[in-house]
């Protein structure tokens, strides 16, 4: 059994896997890691490896201290991966982008994909069907986009994240959930039909925190789950073992 631990910006998501099989994924903060992953090796005790990816500044030895009982490895940027980096700063491509665009070169070959992460930050990242990565966008998230309403405005309140079925808004509190949700559906959508017009044989893919939220709203079909930045972990990794 494997236990993958991605740290991101704002949470950790981790899960166990026997091969490609997941048998139960977790979200916790960053204040209690050790306590939370010694749980889950307390219920898996199978668990012989544990592997970890970070955007965020990672406390290597939190990990490290695991060592005696685990095979301990940490997927970074220099690592092996089944696509071609035609992005012009990759230096600069987060580890989370990488690894997602291997779980879509790995779980769908041969085809073109785009992969829509949405979580702290939207991110959009295309791999053509040649397995090349050729970039995509990075925008707010939800929530980011109704702190930002209210960090940079003098009145605007600070609002939790609701479901608007209205485009026009009779409120300032509908107006805001309506410009952010559906301004966000807008969007996706628009980037989703864009790549549609130039690439055939298309796979959409949208997975992270908001997946359950937004899925239902967009228009276009679209492959959803929220755990495939774990399930793309765990292969990148199997990758990394067969190809290093």
């Amino acid at each position: 059994m494997i236990l993958v631990v991605d740290v991101g910006n704002s949470r950790i998501k981790a899960a166990v896997f026997e091969q490609a099989m997941l048998l139960e994924s977790y979200v916790f903060d960053n204040i209690n890691l050790k306590i939370n992953i010694q749980n889950i090796l307390n219920k898996f005790q199978k668990v012989t490896e544990l592997v970890v990816s970070s955007v965020a500044n990672l406390d290597k030895q939190s990990f490290l201290d695991f060592d005696s009982s685990l095979k301990v490895s940490f997927i970074t940027t220099t690592d092996s991966f089944p696509f071609h980096n035609k992005y012009s700063t990759p230096q600069t491509l987060g580890i989370d982008r990488m690894i997602l665009a291997a779980g879509a070169v790995l779980a769908f070959p041969n085809q073109n994909r785009l992969v829509i992460d949405v979580g702290t930050c939207i991110t959009y990242d295309f791999i053509d069907d040649q397995n090349n990565y050729l970039g995509g966008a990075i925008a707010p998230g939800l929530r980011l986009r109704y702190e930002s309403l209210h960090n940079y405005t003098a009145k605007l309140p600070l609002l939790s994240l609701e479901s608007p079925n209205y485009i026009t808004g009779n409120s300032t509190s509908n107006s805001i959930h309506s410009g952010i949700v559906n301004g966000v559906v807008y969007e996706i959508d628009g980037f989703i039909n864009e790549y549609k017009l130039s690439y055939p044989n298309f796979i959409i893919i949208l997975t992270g925190g908001d997946t359950d939220f937004l899925a239902k709203r967009l228009k276009n079909t679209i492959f959803a789950n929220s755990n495939f930045l774990l399930e793309s972990l765990n292969q990148t990794h199997q990758y990394k073992i067969k190809n290093d």
